[in-house]
């Protein structure tokens, strides 16, 4: 088990950097996973983190990188539910690490 400080709180996070309790979740601790990465949170982030947020509130689970491109084309238009365009915000693997920076739980069918 891991922790991120953000000013004088111990946040617990698991092995792999998710949040052990996602009601702790804040923008101020996306910022902070984000710059442990490095990587600059933008407004098209955002977008990205928010509409993961309301999918795992509606459905009560992260999704994998299919139904997080389908969901992305779907609310913010086909330009952005592409493939190429998550990997460009979310280098690696999208579905997880915007899972991780939005405070939910690793995507299940995920590496």
């Amino acid at each position: 088990m891991t922790h991120l400080q953000l000013n004088d709180h111990s946040i617990e996070l698991d092995n792999e950097g998710y949040l052990r309790d996602l009601s702790q979740w804040s923008p101020q601790i996306a910022e902070a996973l984000a710059a442990e990465i490095p990587l600059q949170l933008s407004d098209a982030h955002w977008e990205i983190l928010y509409l993961l947020r309301d999918f795992y509130q509606r459905f009560e689970h992260a999704p994998a990188m299919r139904p997080l491109v389908k969901t992305v084309s779907l609310s913010l238009g086909p330009e952005k539910g592409r493939s190429i365009y998550l990997l460009k915000l979310f280098p690696d693997s999208p579905a997880k690490l915007a899972a991780r920076l939005a405070g939910l739980p690793k995507p299940t069918n995920c590496l």
